[in-house]
């Protein structure tokens, strides 16, 4: 479309279209609302594949035009189950893979008896609802997912610090990040870059009273008196003794413990 910007006006079209969404077109709207990136750059699809190590069952949220799912669907004994809420989107793709595409939300579908993992370039709205489903998933074996940088590190410690959701989920899952997406990887280009996450479950769980891990955790990230060490003493005995055995300075504070000093603090106090 022509513009006519010599004295600051616009062409009625352009009045038009600036007022119906900003000149997007139905399309470009629905990728906005639907947080659509699409990985456009084989390099970084083949980083992601690298890093699932895909093998037997694999669901795949977010599948959008499919340049993952052809590439996960193209190894080796493996059975792809691709879910896309963009009706059209998942139309295409099912027409054209002949694959399992499933339209629909992720986060809302039962999860498969059978082990199963999750691989995906996920929408960065919705990272945390994928996440949360992803871990209260009993026969989910592990979750690769491209998230936000910022996201990726944070859960994974790359920042040198832990967040809840990462101690409080360790005993049965580690979290790693495995490698950096530009965003000039992606259609549209989105406003950061993106990180491989990934999420493992452990053959055995590192300890066995889930409900008293998640009261330390919790007791611990409440931040009271600005330690660890502080909150912790407000419900249980032998704090010191249990933190020098972990190696945790005694005004540690809490965000920057190492999730297997928490294993060894959470030992020491349920002896």
């Amino acid at each position: 479309m022509a513009q006519n910007f010599a004295h600051g006006n616009f062409s009625h079209t352009q009045k038009k279209a600036r007022n119906s969404g900003g000149g997007r077109t139905p399309r470009d709207r629905a990728r906005r609302e639907l947080s659509q990136n699409f990985l456009v750059d084989q390099h970084a699809i083949d980083l992601i594949v690298k890093a699932a190590r895909p093998h037997g069952l694999i669901l795949e949220p977010g599948a959008g035009e499919g340049a993952l799912t052809s590439a996960l669907a193209g190894q080796e004994g493996v059975e792809v189950v691709g879910y896309e809420i963009d009706p059209l989107l998942a139309a295409k793709l099912r027409a054209r893979t002949g694959l399992t595409i499933v339209k629909g939300d992720f986060t809302k579908a039962r999860p498969p008896k059978e082990p199963f993992a999750v691989v995906g370039n996920i929408p960065y709205s919705i990272t945390s609802k994928i996440v949360d489903w992803c871990l209260r998933a009993r026969t989910m074996t592990s979750a690769t997912l491209l998230t936000q940088l910022e996201y990726a590190r944070k859960r994974s410690g790359d920042y040198g610090r832990w967040s809840l959701v990462t101690v409080e989920s360790w005993p049965w899952f580690h979290w790693e990040l495995l490698g950096r997406v530009g965003r000039e990887s992606f259609r549209p280009v989105p406003a950061v870059d993106s990180g491989i996450l990934r999420i493992e479950r452990r053959p055995e769980p590192l300890v066995e009273d889930a409900a008293a891990w998640r009261k330390l955790v919790e007791l611990g990230f409440t931040g009271v008196g600005g330690s660890l060490r502080a909150s912790l003493k407000t419900r249980y005995e032998g704090v010191d003794a249990a933190l020098r055995q972990a190696g945790v300075e005694r005004d540690a504070v809490v965000g920057y413990v190492h999730p297997d000093q928490w294993i060894t603090v959470y030992r020491e106090l349920h002896r």
